[in-house]
């Protein structure tokens, strides 16, 4: 932890200490050129943005090109002055071009700083582009035959089957037998139910006061 908090102090120290020269060597260059008072100041100023923004532009990862092409001009900016300030470049005689260049610079600055910041390019999805040929070929290649449809016939009514008329009835089900003691207390039953109600028992009655199977109820009701 120790070793990356004083790495991480080193690189802020450079970092204070390169760009305090550079600001300052690129305010003589611009004071020696004609720039004088606010404007002076306002140069090393604009440089560094212009780093920074075409600084940004290569961390995002879109459109490296102008990143790089803005990154070069700012940085070139910066080192010239650098070494102009040097004792290459005699101060109080400065030549026509280095003026031009330094009158000319704000308008650089600000054309490149909008093209950093506000010309997101758009990324273009190549594989959902349509591909004439390709989708043409692609679709005769997949595309199956197509079979004729079979006629579609009504489906036939479904009749009842018919019993042939010589075929004989079939048998009735036999009547259940009926204990002789339980017809007896039937019988009682639905004698109390009579005398209670004066209306004969009905089979359900009969058969919920008896507690026996429906069929075996119909068949002691046809003992009553």
């Amino acid at each position: 932890m120790r070793a990356q908090l004083a790495r991480v102090d080193a690189v802020l120290i450079q970092a204070v200490i390169a760009a305090a020269l550079s600001f300052a060597h690129l305010h003589d260059i611009a004071s020696a050129a004609g720039q004088d008072g606010w404007k002076a100041w306002a140069y090393p100023i604009s440089v560094d943005l212009l780093l920074v923004a075409a600084w940004r532009r290569l961390r995002s990862g879109e459109a490296k090109a102008a990143g790089w092409c803005w990154f070069v001009i700012a940085l070139t900016a910066s080192l010239g002055a650098n070494v102009a300030t040097a004792g290459l470049l005699d101060m109080n005689h400065v030549p026509a071009w280095l003026r031009i260049l330094v009158a000319g610079w704000p308008a650089v600055a600000f054309l490149g700083g909008t093209l950093l910041a506000h010309s997101a390019p758009k990324a273009i999805d190549h594989a959902a582009e349509p591909d004439a040929d390709g989708d043409e070929v692609h679709d005769q290649a997949e595309e199956p035959e197509l079979l004729p449809e079979p006629p579609v016939h009504p489906a036939p009514e479904q009749t009842p089957p018919q019993r042939p008329v010589n075929e004989p009835e079939p048998p009735e089900r036999p009547a259940l037998p009926v204990p002789a003691a339980l017809v007896a207390h039937a019988r009682k039953v639905a004698a109390e139910h009579h005398t209670r109600t004066g209306t004969p028992i009905d089979t359900p009655t009969l058969r919920a006061r008896l507690g026996v199977p429906a069929a075996m109820a119909e068949a002691i009701a046809t003992h009553l």
